[in-house]
């Protein structure tokens, strides 16, 4: 590293220390030419190719926003979502790579947004993967389902539950003014 104070080419390392939940690494730098004292802080990039092919950095301010809009009009405590970012953020970091896709950061979201809330998860997951039906959901819940009885421990809330809650529309009578 070249020292700020009189471009020496080199320096030496006297103490180094992460920062940023490990995110950098702030270093305390010695110039053996002029002996002046630095610090440097060093960050690893992470960049996320979208389907597009359009490349941008990593943003776990994205992830708070995405699985928020997912638990929107639910019980989901904020610190579990920021907590949910950051698990989702180490996840995709060690897979060791400078460039991740889109996709990789999605599954890394789903999994433990099924533990926080079935619902929000649902809701995700019908836009990661372009759900087009109701068969769509059925077949996510019927996954879900057979996922919670594999583990041995039956769902507190049964999604299922809120599709079936109503009856079929041709059960319904119609809406008011609706002739």
């Amino acid at each position: 590293m070249r020292c700020p104070f009189c471009r020496y080419p080199d320096s030496r390392v006297i103490d180094s220390r992460e920062v940023e939940d490990g995110q950098a690494i702030r270093r305390r730098r010695s110039c053996p030419e002029c002996s002046r004292r630095f610090t440097t802080i060093e960050e690893s990039l992470l960049s996320v190719v979208k389907r597009s092919g359009v490349t941008e950095p990593f943003s776990r301010s994205k992830v708070i926003a995405g699985v928020s809009r997912a638990c929107q009009g639910r019980q989901v405590d904020p610190d579990a979502v920021a907590q949910l970012a950051q698990q989702v953020e180490e996840t995709v970091r060690g897979l060791g790579q400078a460039e991740v896709q889109s996709q990789d950061v999605g599954l890394a979201i789903l999994g433990p947004l099924r533990d926080l809330d079935e619902v929000a998860y649902l809701r995700f997951a019908s836009v990661y993967r372009s759900f087009t039906s109701a068969e769509d959901f059925a077949a996510e819940i019927r996954d879900m389902r057979s996922r919670s009885a594999a583990a041995g421990s039956p769902a507190d809330s049964d999604p299922a539950d809120q599709l079936t809650a109503h009856p079929p529309a041709s059960d319904r009578p119609p809406p008011v003014g609706v002739s």
